[in-house]
């Protein structure tokens, strides 16, 4: 696992430094003057021969590259979330090489961020949901949660017909009756 880390600190750190990069050569390039073809032509040229931005792509491509790597050796619930840490590194590579003004605000939703995706991580490698996700489920907070509630889904308890090799199949409840209400 500390390979994977490894990949995944280093494909960061380029992406950041990539992401700022890129930032810097299209501030330097400017938007396009017109919304002509022959504007967006001569914009998307010189896009493409700035320096900042050549580099930019370079060093995304190889974060990029890194990033398959890791899909390649890990599950992609346990990597994705991990790329959250992306955004501390580019927000300090923003404030220390690009000079930007991070405030309290942004440093509080860059901290959000990666904390939400700590959560992720934690519930996937102690193979169940956290407290504060479960209450996320339970209240409806949480948009698309992945794993349920527990093992009997919300769903279990409705009875509709199944269809098992042709024939009709009646279905139980959690609490072992049928559709009808009695047991069986």
């Amino acid at each position: 696992m500390s390979k994977l880390v490894a990949v995944l600190l280093l494909a960061l750190l380029f992406e950041a430094v990539g992401v700022v990069f890129l930032s810097k050569g299209l501030k330097a390039a400017g938007p396009p003057v017109a919304m002509t073809m022959p504007e967006l032509a001569r914009w998307i040229g010189r896009l493409a021969t700035h320096p900042s931005i050549l580099l930019g792509v370079a060093l995304e491509t190889v974060f990029f590259l890194g990033l398959l790597y890791l899909l390649s050796e890990a599950d992609v619930s346990v990597v994705w979330p991990l790329t959250a840490l992306g955004f501390v590194l580019t927000t300090l590579s923003a404030k220390f090489l690009l000079g930007e003004h991070v405030s309290a605000v942004r440093w509080a939703g860059v901290l959000l961020i990666v904390l939400g995706a700590g959560l992720i991580t934690w519930s996937e490698r102690r193979g169940q949901v956290p407290a504060p996700a479960r209450w996320a489920q339970v209240t409806g907070l949480a948009g698309s949660v992945s794993q349920p509630l527990s093992d009997a889904s919300p769903t279990a308890s409705l009875s509709l017909p199944q269809e098992a090799h042709g024939k009709a199949v009646e279905s139980k409840g959690n609490d072992g009756r049928d559709a009808s209400g009695g047991s069986r």
